[in-house]
């Protein structure tokens, strides 16, 4: 069970929580805890829309992520546009999407739908009645910043996601194909994993 704690603990970044549970229980993390702040600071950066910032700092850490996975790489070009954007940019966007967006759309259809979908918020004045306008709520950057901290975690050869919610979603589904089917001690309050005898 530590295990799994600290393995959430660690892949969702919390390294002040990390380092006091490595304490009290003994459990060692399976990576370097210091290459969470490092990767915490790239969230961060993506989260707050500085994305030069976020690119320079993934780079960084290991220079391969981004040259072996090209679609994270133009997401994040496409978080930087969606930022011109937001900032009334215009013409910098245009040019931006022109010279660094376009060359990636002719190579691949799936960027250029993308690439049109984001270019589009510029036909609007008023983008929260735009079709697109989605891209320029918080949880673009929270999207685009959950695909940089599954990248990085990756290349670290550590899972990208945590297997604590994951299992709990399986002890859930569990009980309720058994609850179909049988009478049996069941978990009904998961903060306290009390087993609970079953109702006749």
């Amino acid at each position: 069970m530590n295990k799994l704690v600290m393995n959430f603990l660690v892949t969702e970044g919390y390294v002040e929580a990390a380092e006091k549970f490595q304490m009290e229980s003994g459990t060692e993390p399976d990576i370097d805890l210091a290459t969470i702040t490092d990767r915490m600071a790239v969230k961060k950066a993506v989260q707050s829309g500085n994305v030069e910032d976020a690119i320079e700092k993934v780079n960084d850490l290991n220079p391969e992520i981004l040259d072996t996975n090209p679609q994270l790489f133009f997401h994040l070009q496409q978080q930087r546009l969606i930022e011109l954007i937001r900032n009334g940019k215009i013409e910098e966007a245009l040019e931006f999407a022109q010279e660094e967006l376009a060359p990636r759309g002719e190579e691949n259809q799936s960027f250029l739908e993308e690439l049109e979908r984001t270019v589009s918020l510029l036909a609007f004045e008023d983008v929260s009645n735009c079709p697109v306008g989605e891209l320029l709520d918080i949880s673009q950057r929270l999207k685009t910043a959950s695909e940089v901290n599954a990248a990085i975690l990756t290349s670290q050869s550590h899972e990208k996601d945590p297997k604590l919610p994951s299992l709990l979603k399986m002890l859930i589904w569990a009980q309720n194909q058994l609850n179909e089917k049988a009478a049996y001690p069941r978990i009904n309050d998961l903060s306290n994993a009390t087993l609970e005898d079953p109702t006749v």
